[in-house]
């Protein structure tokens, strides 16, 4: 008796394991969502979803690359309904691949303004964020920052940091420079920020801020999200640095700030295809936009959602005017450029 209570027992529980696996238990139906955010969240806001409609959130989560390697591999016999990349270049990249199609909607339309959105309705942005510089107030005056260019003059030789070549935000503003600028400026301003490095790239964007608090250098490039959750940690220290540094967005009186975005798309395999648009009217309606912008820091895509109170203390800024699509176009050419001038 005891021996088929157990066997019972555990077999519920395989069956209960198998089911969260899959989606929400007791849900009508069950959409399938490759992403590469990690955040907390992005879980409450799937959650949420489930809640509203009844439609169930499978989560794959893995590297943008693997995740886009995957689906490409994987072909029509692919279970991605929605793909969910925190940068516009590899969406770009995941578009021209052929592993979105066109959706449109009204909602969408509504929701996302042209410039955080695939011209073709291949994508649409779910959160903005911009790459600024963070800089000790003791040792950067404010009146010494202008420009990305800027950054090439001798007078910071040794007082920069970033992360490495290899990552996507640094690829992007690469890209962004190279559209701006055009390949040979562009390739020219590359080598001269490298040569006022105070360290080889290395580390988070965390790690920038926390090593300009520690003197390693007086300024880092980084996203803006990363301090937001930094002075919101749970760690002292983080806390302490976020507090520490300051946030200047650059180029406002010429071409703008860089930004990216965290973007989805509908697979275009998709067996679920309106419960897949559902979400993504979700994930930029107003309700999941405050959710983004308020526990994440991130900026909100949606104009009717106001940024956290946090990020409005840092003011407002301009954007860089380019189209988001041109990060993917220019990507192959920024990794080349990076790699020759020697940014490691």
């Amino acid at each position: 008796m005891k021996k088929t209570i157990l066997t019972f027992v555990l077999l519920f529980i395989s069956i209960i394991l198998t089911a969260c696996q899959f989606g929400n238990v007791g849900t009508d139906k069950v959409i399938t969502v490759y992403t590469e955010r990690h955040y907390d969240t992005d879980q409450l806001l799937y959650d949420r979803f489930t809640e509203l409609t009844g439609i169930g959130v499978n989560l794959i989560r893995d590297d943008a690359d693997k995740l886009i390697t995957r689906m490409d591999n994987e072909g029509e016999d692919s279970p991605a309904d929605i793909l969910i990349i925190a940068d516009a270049g590899r969406l770009h990249r995941a578009k021209e691949m052929d592993l979105f199609q066109s959706v449109t909607s009204d909602i969408l339309s509504d929701n996302v303004p042209n410039q955080y959105k695939d011209p073709n309705n291949f994508w649409y942005g779910l959160t903005m964020r911009a790459r600024v510089f963070v800089y000790h107030p003791e040792r950067v005056n404010v009146s010494d920052l202008s420009t990305y260019e800027d950054l090439t003059d001798p007078k910071w030789e040794g007082r920069i940091i970033t992360r490495t070549s290899t990552n996507i935000y640094n690829q992007s503003l690469m890209s962004s420079m190279i559209e701006i600028m055009g390949e040979e400026a562009a390739r020219a301003w590359a080598t001269g920020l490298v040569q006022n490095f105070a360290r080889d790239p290395q580390g988070n964007d965390r790690d920038q801020a926390k090593a300009v608090v520690s003197g390693v250098a007086d300024l880092a490039i980084m996203n803006t999200y990363y301090i937001g959750r930094m002075i919101n940690s749970s760690d002292p220290y983080e806390v302490e640095v976020g507090e520490t540094v300051r946030i200047f967005f650059p180029n406002q009186d010429t071409t703008g700030t860089h930004i990216n975005v965290s973007g989805a798309g509908v697979a275009k395999h998709s067996k679920n295809v309106d419960e897949a648009i559902q979400l993504i009217e979700f994930l930029t309606s107003e309700e999941a936009q405050r959710s983004y912008a308020d526990a994440n820091f991130e900026y909100p895509i949606n104009p009717a959602v106001e940024p956290h109170d946090l990020l409005k203390s840092w003011g407002s800024f301009k954007a860089q005017d380019i189209p988001l699509s041109k990060l993917g176009e220019h990507s192959v050419l920024a990794i080349i450029i990076m790699n020759e001038i020697g940014w490691k």
